[in-house]
């Protein structure tokens, strides 16, 4: 069955919609395993953060106005009461013309509401401080709940955390945070001419690569790999290895036998497999054309040219945002986008989106875009490229010069 070839974003609505609901599973991990995985849940702060006011600099607290208009020829005087210890509670509370040493970190005393810097201060044995430079009320201090306010909301549901969200968890004094489960996510690949990388190569075979580049990308975008190997271009073949995997994972994808022809056995095997089946059969991009989207009992099954080069680019596009799904964060996570002029001439046919993969060189303090050319079987052109760039399906290609979107890998 021949389906007409769909934009992406509706193929996903079609998708999403037959897709049984696809809950957030979680679970409490420590803190420095919950990195680069995403929040389960709203994160408030349960204190504030500083817990008290604090000095940025090493140097003297004081009231600001008793420092107003000093200078080198007319200096402020004031009198040193106390020197405050790092983690303890000042025992002094500042009157006006007082001050008290206070080192970068230390809690500032009642009544003082500035710091002056080391530097541009000069202490006496008598106790005397002469100030040459004036502060304004809050400078050099770090004001009490002035980073996190308690009860505020710091990190939100659906968040992927990083090395500084550690660090404000951390503080606000949090061992462990509810992240969510990866989703298991099942890697195939088909061919008669295909063998795994310690094999023997004989005239007509290659290597498998499709199942370490994608497996490379679930790992990269949050999901677990569990890699099914080569499988051959036999119904029954595929059929099993699909039906065990649909059993143990929470998608799958499947690497070739999606061109249409005589070989064609992933849309036959999905759709033997369970309702709804294959939804879209042709996606109106560049590379990736002969793209199967399907699901199985409520669980999405994505079958994938057989080109290397292909099957990254639709993953992107198409894998990356179910992946998402089951994380609960946002579809567009991850792209990193740049406008770069494009260095030559690209044509493309109305209503498909093209992606072209490009080299990224900064010439006369501008970013252009240099196409890597080559055919989808090439993996090198993406080794060598740097990301891809999108042409619109509106368009009928750009002109050398033209500024163009380039996602980066």
């Amino acid at each position: 069955m021949l389906f007409e070839a769909v934009k992406v974003k509706d193929a996903l609505n079609i998708l999403k919609e037959n897709l049984r609901s696809i809950p957030v599973r979680s679970k409490e991990v420590p803190l420095l395993e919950s990195l680069n995985r995403v929040l389960a849940e709203d994160i408030y702060s349960p204190e504030d953060i500083p817990p008290f006011d604090r000095s940025t600099v090493d140097g003297y607290a004081v009231i600001a106005r008793d420092t107003f208009g000093a200078g080198e020829s007319l200096p402020a005087i004031l009198k040193v009461v106390a020197e405050i210890k790092m983690g303890e509670r000042p025992g002094v509370a500042l009157k006006p013309g007082e001050a008290a040493k206070i080192s970068t970190g230390g809690m500032l005393p009642e009544g003082s509401d500035a710091v002056v810097m080391l530097e541009y201060t000069h202490p006496f044995e008598d106790g005397t401080l002469v100030v040459e430079r004036p502060v304004a009320p809050g400078e050099n201090v770090i004001l009490k709940g002035e980073d996190v306010k308690k009860g505020s909301l710091v990190l939100p549901k659906g968040h992927t955390l990083r090395p500084q969200d550690l660090a404000v968890l951390a503080g606000m004094g949090l061992q462990k945070v509810k992240v969510a489960i990866s989703p298991k996510v099942a890697v195939i690949s088909t061919g008669d001419e295909v063998k795994p990388p310690g094999s023997e190569l004989r005239d007509g075979e290659i290597r498998d690569m499709n199942s370490f580049s994608l497996a490379g990308l679930v790992l990269k975008w949050g999901g677990v790999p569990v890699i099914y190997g080569v499988v051959r271009d036999d119904f029954n073949d595929i059929r099993k290895a699909v039906f065990k995997a649909l059993d143990e994972t929470d998608l799958v994808i499947i690497s070739g036998g999606s061109s249409i022809g005589t070989r064609d056995l992933t849309v036959k095997v999905i759709e033997s497999l369970g309702k709804p089946g294959v939804l879209a059969h042709g996606l109106a991009v560049k590379p990736g054309k002969p793209t199967i989207l399907g699901a199985v009992e409520g669980k999405p099954v994505v079958g994938l040219p057989g080109h290397p080069v292909s099957a990254m680019v639709i993953f992107e596009l198409v894998v990356r945002p179910i992946i998402s799904w089951f994380l609960g964060r946002p579809e567009n996570y991850g792209r990193i986008k740049v406008k770069a002029k494009i260095a030559r001439n690209i044509s493309s046919a109305a209503g498909r989106e093209d992606f072209i993969r490009v080299k990224l060189e900064e010439r006369h303090g501008e970013l252009w875009a240099i196409p890597v050319l080559g055919k989808s079987g090439i993996i090198s052109t993406m080794v060598e490229s740097h990301g891809l760039a999108r042409i619109p399906s509106e368009k009928l290609g750009v002109k050398e010069g033209e500024y163009i979107e380039v996602e980066l890998y």
